[in-house]
């Protein structure tokens, strides 16, 4: 995507959303790995991440547009916009902005274990090995049982 459609896009959402312009600057970052975007207050700056548009399409993205704008726009107004900030959970639930974005499937992997419980039969899938003489259920207390 041009970066002139970009500003286009995320000056359309914001004047929809939140009644106002968005007059700085907005880029894509490739180097972003683990975020949709971030907002960097010192530079005035939107950034986001080109593969949550490429593999998620959107809406998802649009998503994570007014999530970066709800951080600016509380900023510009030197009001709270980090995350744990009521202003900016407030105004996260009245545009409709995610708190969190999806994980990308490209970076999603298969559990390699999968546990269950021998009481209550609730199953835990895990990266990484358990050792099930240590650890029992977090539900029931009941003994784990390697399933795969």
């Amino acid at each position: 995507m041009e970066n002139k459609a970009l500003v286009r896009w995320v000056d359309r959402i914001s004047r929809e959303w939140f009644g106002k312009p968005y007059h700085d600057e907005v880029m894509m970052n490739n180097r972003l790995r683990t975020t949709g975007g971030r907002y960097l207050p010192a530079h005035r700056r939107i950034e986001l991440n080109p593969k949550y548009l490429s593999e998620l399409g959107e809406e998802e993205f649009e998503g994570i547009i007014k999530h970066e704008l709800c951080h600016y726009h509380l900023h510009i107004e030197g009001k709270g916009y980090q995350h744990r900030d009521p202003e900016f959970r407030a105004l996260l639930k009245r545009t409709g902005s995610p708190r969190f974005c999806k994980a990308l499937p490209s970076q999603y992997r298969e559990p390699n274990h999968i546990y269950q419980c021998k009481e209550c039969g609730h199953s835990y899938k895990r990266m990484k090995r358990v050792n099930t003489s240590k650890y029992r259920c977090g539900k029931c207390k009941g003994k784990l049982k390697k399933i795969e």
